[in-house]
């Protein structure tokens, strides 16, 4: 099993959440995939969400096993396709949509049609329709202010839109999808009833179920039933507290009036949090599907460090009567690792080819345009992306910036960059496009090349080309989970030297997204206006993407010897020789002795025996709730299966398969170890997380 496991993830390059052992590690994806909607038609899945001002819009992917995602299609290439003249969605006359455009799409099946329904900022409600999830799609704006919805096609043969915020209403769809049925808006739940908004809606054995988000104080998926759509409701959480061990983001603070933060230099800065709070950074909003086997599961969405957005797959168990996130035992938490939906998994495969060589007559899918390109202005010629320079104040207002999301949790973009064509004045290069943003490239001044990094708050940094060089190989690593990025660049093609300060890589609330590498040309002037002049162009080639961390096989100490180091603490697991499991400081005789060391033995399914190699036996846990002691004893078949908890980095967690809640020892209460850990705190310091390390021997 171990051998097929680490064959299974060596070949991973990319991201997938698919362990290769029959186990998934959250989060689905390690890149933005925010508002997520899910349903399943047949043996597939498909999965629509948001794309805010990039084009192509409106991403719908699909999967047979709920982990391993491929694009189906994007609803629309255009913004003129389905909202024309529009300056605002083209960077043009001095307006944008950052922050704005495609959000909290629902994608539903009915009748042999998928259904995508979306709001776009300033132009109401719009639909797409089309028999494959694979498009085409067809387009009808349908107007009116109903957003963050969820649409539900009743057994009566009426439709619904379920929308809005603490007041929750419900609009009839004419049957034609024209407009909407007058007079049919009514409030089904009232306000002050704990309910938030981007609603998921679904009838199950005659009850009407809505799910939603709430974000004030905390954010938290709660759910409301009734047995009429019009209610009464009741209303009760049932996900909370699960950050999956990741802290509150900072966050881009003082952005001031909209529009402020675009230029050079603007004033805002990033505010910073206890590093235990949760805030927003949680399992927050979502929908849920069931199986052809019966099972449900749950995707949720949270804010996810230097990510933005995120999608985590998660086991529901209906208790009472409610669908609640989680397993039996720990209810409201999601597991980090798990099995795979109904044992059926696919092949571990990654949504997305990142790497780009541009030698096809079509961009890779994974490329998103910021705002509307001009199409005259960019092409693929002879394997190169060439980018043509139109004036811009700024990257935020550049035309034809490339872009694609940065990919975690840590990953380097390399490109190389020809800027033999370029005229005083342009500048072009590889940016993380983010508040605040920063790029590395070449600008052309006085007819000379120079080396640049720029800052959106900063003083920029020049150096010199060799005599004669045209072009350079530009270089970006990024760090998610720590939210920082470098930049760097290679004259040689071998050496690379480091330029600029350390970029932090926050979430913000004004643009809706994380960050994104980058390709762009432009010729700058004092303020932003796209002219027909004619400046120069920048080639692009050999876009890389390169994932260190993507291959896990080494998170999964199987057969090892390994000491498990408490975060909370910085001490080690102990095997008593009393027959419980306590603590051990460094210093202490113990500490680096046997009595610290356990065997991990595999049992398949990611889940996992531990041998203390003091001789006392076997991990086993005894009781429930406060109770669960982690007891040692000699027969291994009464031992106690774990399953292992990737928390990535060499840290883990052990769920316990009797209580389903985790191992740990409180920092301060002086305890012996317990399973009755319901899971990690955002610091990972709150007992159940530990640092494993594998022992020579």
């Amino acid at each position: 099993m171990l051998s097929a496991f680490i064959t299974a993830t060596a070949q991973i390059s990319s991201w997938t959440a698919d362990n290769g052992n029959g186990t998934y590690t959250n989060p689905l994806f390690y890149d933005e995939f925010s508002d997520p909607d899910v349903i399943r038609v047949g043996e597939e899945y498909y999965l629509a969400g948001t794309t805010m001002h990039c084009t192509p819009g409106l991403v719908v992917l699909k999967s047979k096993d709920l982990v391993n995602w491929s694009l189906a299609s994007y609803c629309f290439n255009r913004w003129e396709d389905i909202l024309p003249g529009q300056d605002k969605l083209k960077l043009q006359n001095g307006k944008m949509v950052y922050g704005q455009g495609v959000w909290a799409p629902v994608i539903r099946w009915h009748n042999g049609k998928f259904y995508v329904f979306t709001n776009v900022n300033g132009n109401g409600l719009q639909l797409f329709t089309s028999e494959s999830a694979s498009g085409p799609w067809e387009h009808k704006p349908l107007g009116g202010h109903i957003y963050d919805l969820s649409v539900l096609f009743d057994e009566d043969g009426k439709v619904w839109a379920i929308h809005g915020y603490d007041e929750v209403k419900v609009t009839q769809f004419k049957p034609d999808f024209s407009g909407y049925v007058e007079g049919s808006e009514r409030v089904i739940i009232p306000r002050g009833s704990a309910i938030g908004e981007g609603h998921h809606a679904y009838k199950i054995d005659g009850m009407y179920y809505i799910l939603s988000a709430e974000y004030s104080p905390m954010g938290r998926l709660v759910c409301a039933r009734s047995k009429n759509i019009f209610g009464p409701y009741e209303t009760t959480a049932v996900s909370c507290c699960e950050s999956l061990g990741t802290r509150k983001f900072p966050l881009v603070e003082g952005l001031g009036l909209h529009g402020e933060w675009t230029h050079d230099g603007a004033k805002f800065h990033i505010g910073h949090y206890p590093d235990n709070e949760l805030g927003n950074a949680t399992i927050h909003q979502g929908g849920m599907v069931q199986t052809p086997e019966g099972s449900w599961w749950g995707c949720t969405m949270l804010d996810f460090v230097g990510v933005g957005r995120t999608t985590c797959l998660c086991p529901i168990t209906w208790t009472d009567g409610w669908p609640v996130w989680g397993l039996e035992g720990n209810p409201g938490r999601t597991p980090r690792t798990w099995i795979i939906p109904d044992g059926k998994p696919s092949a571990p495969s990654a949504p997305y080819q990142r790497n780009d060589n541009f030698d096809k007559k079509t961009l890779g899918n994974v490329w998103q345009w910021n705002h509307e390109p001009i199409d005259a202005l960019w092409s693929l010629r002879k394997g190169k992306l060439r980018l043509q320079a139109a004036e811009a104040e700024n990257l935020l207002w550049a035309h034809n910036t490339l872009t694609q999301r940065c990919i975690g949790p840590v990953s380097t973009a390399t490109v190389t960059l020809d800027g033999s064509h370029l005229k005083d004045g342009d500048r072009a290069g590889l940016a993380i496009l983010n508040l605040p943003y920063a790029w590395v490239g070449l600008v052309c001044n006085n007819g000379q090349l120079q080396i640049q990094w720029h800052h959106q708050q900063l003083s920029a940094q020049n150096r010199d080309l060799p005599k004669g060089a045209k072009s350079v190989l530009l270089r970006v690593n990024t760090d998610l989970d720590q939210m920082w990025a470098t930049f760097s660049y290679s004259t040689n093609n071998e050496t690379f030297t480091a330029i600029g300060d350390t970029l932090p890589l926050p979430y913000q609330l004004s643009i809706f997204q994380g960050s994104r590498y980058s390709l762009f040309c432009y010729h700058e002037i004092a303020q932003g206006n796209s002219n027909e002049h004619n400046y120069g162009y920048a080639e692009f080639d050999n876009f890389m993407v390169k994932e260190p961390l993507a291959d896990r096989s080494s998170n999964y100490p199987a057969g090892k010897v390994i000491t498990l180091t408490n975060l909370a603490d910085g001490s080690r697991m102990q095997a008593l020789k009393r027959g419980l499991c306590y603590r051990a400081y460094p210093g202490s005789r113990e500490f680096d002795s046997k009595d610290c060391q356990f065997r991990v033995i595999d049992c398949g399914l990611g889940r996992v025996v531990l041998e203390a190699l003091n001789g006392m036996g076997y991990v086993s846990i005894t009781g429930l709730g406060l109770s669960a002691d982690v007891r040692l004893i000699k027969d291994r078949s009464k031992a106690e299966l774990f399953q292992w908890q990737d928390m990535l980095r060499g840290e883990c967690m052990l769920m316990s398969l009797t209580t389903h809640c985790y191992i740990g020892c409180s920092p301060d209460m002086g305890e012996p170890y317990s399973a009755r850990f319901a899971g990690s705190d955002p610091n990972r310091r709150n007992g159940c997380v530990f640092k494993f390390e594998i022992v020579n021997r």
